[in-house]
């Protein structure tokens, strides 16, 4: 099956009964990591989503259950989870209700949850945080007045954060509390420096770990462009949108995942319905243009992307092939190529978030929405080289949406989140 546009955009979930898989348990003495799982569980109080908390081994990469896990999200259909580079608190976008949901991250990974948020639009779905840790973005898929069932273009929200990790009101840019972008937006990345940041805007519906709240796809509006963009914007000291010259930027055909090296000086987007990866140099002010050799071949229906702790691998999810796509990153241009092992299996369908480990950067995981389940992957760091872990993939708690990590004790190297893509 593939995912297009308008009318093929639901999935066939496989109706098999999915196989347990036991999970090597380990001590708090290896833990390189605490991995988070945002899920949808009919199980949970109100119709409410789950976030779930594992030890990652520092041997294995295998994942095994926190004590007092999974706990409520707070809000129906949590679709992207971003944790803060200080590793203390970590932010869960209900899609379901129109909220972000903060929790405090205990030094045993356990979540407590803190305070919620009611976002200006309707959807959240996608977060990111700037590596200071002092702002919050926040992707709404509809603007105040939209829905699915009255589309309308979707906003790009900016909260301050707290030392304490709360957030406080929304900055205005031009006399409102978001930014407008344009129809059905799905990522949204900032650059390392904070100076910049850009959402993917499909600008049609696709439609993978969060439907629509109506029975039928929403109908897209005459207003919305007839392919995809990327909306770019600089960000100001206290978090102050302004328009790159040239924005929204031709993304291909749909745009999903996104992101940007670590040098601020490339950025990253996947065609989900052409199959194909876009480059772009960064050029003075935020401007986008793309490199001259691409697009680049990916699995099919690429749905999401992330660079490793180094900035020489980028992976790939490819939801529809059921696998993560590897390659290298030229640090001269930032051209990626196929590794030889370029094709790595989840195992089980449906993977969608992906994030690389951020203590010593060398396990990837990555939600399976399809079945219940987090595929885990052991990264050489020589290579970028994909590998299998034992028991991966793991059962999760209701069907899993999206992961992200923080590092335990004294491993960190460096701070790594994944995004929410459709």
């Amino acid at each position: 099956m593939k995912l297009t546009r308008i009318g093929q955009g639901f999935l066939a979930v496989a109706a098999s009964l999915a196989v347990g898989f036991s999970i090597t348990s380990c001590s708090p003495s290896d833990t390189i990591d605490y991995l988070f799982v945002t899920s949808n569980s009919a199980a949970a109080a109100g119709g409410n989503g789950q976030v779930s908390s594992y030890h990652v081994d520092s041997q294995s990469g295998a994942i095994s259950p926190v004590a007092g896990s999974p706990v409520d999200s707070q809000g129906a259909n949590p679709v992207a989870e971003v944790a803060a580079p200080n590793g203390q608190y970590l932010y869960v976008a209900n899609h379901g209700n129109n909220t972000i949901a903060q929790f405090v991250i205990g030094t045993d990974g356990q979540l407590s949850f803190g305070h919620k948020y009611t976002t200006p639009g309707s959807e959240p779905i996608a977060l990111a945080i700037n590596t200071a840790g002092t702002l919050l973005f926040v992707l709404d898929y509809y603007g105040p007045g939209f829905s699915d069932a009255a589309p309308g273009p979707g906003v790009l929200v900016v909260y301050p954060v707290n030392a304490d990790g709360t957030l406080g009101t929304a900055v205005a840019s031009g006399g409102l509390s978001y930014s407008t972008l344009q129809c059905f937006p799905t990522g949204v990345a900032v650059s390392a420096n904070g100076n910049l940041v850009y959402v993917s805007n499909t600008n049609s519906v696709i439609v993978t770990t969060a439907p629509p709240t109506t029975t039928l796809p929403p109908a897209t509006p005459a207003s919305c462009p007839s392919q995809g963009t990327i909306s770019g914007f600089t960000v100001g000291s206290a978090g102050v949108l302004t328009t790159i010259p040239g924005s929204p930027f031709a993304a291909g055909t749909t745009p999903t995942g996104i992101a940007v090296d670590l040098t601020n000086r490339f950025l990253y987007t996947t065609d989900s319905v052409q199959n194909q990866l876009i480059v772009y140099s960064i050029l003075g002010g935020g401007t986008l243009h793309p490199l001259p050799n691409g697009p680049f071949a990916t699995g099919t229906f690429p749905v999401n992307l992330v660079i490793d702790p180094r900035d020489l691998y980028l992976y790939i999810s490819n939801y529809n092939a059921s696998t993560i796509s590897a390659y290298t990153i030229s640090q001269a241009n930032g051209q990626p190529s196929a590794l030889a092992s370029s094709s790595f299996s989840t195992g089980d369908p449906g993977p969608t978030c992906i994030l690389v480990d951020p203590a010593l950067g060398r396990y990837l995981y990555s939600s399976l929405s399809q079945f219940n389940a987090v595929a885990a992957a052991q990264l050489n760091p020589n290579t970028g080289e994909l590998s299998g872990v034992q028991n991966s993939p793991y059962s999760v708690s209701g069907t899993a949406t999206c992961v992200a990590a923080v590092p335990h004790g004294n491993h960190a190297t460096q701070f790594i989140t994944a995004t929410a893509g459709q």
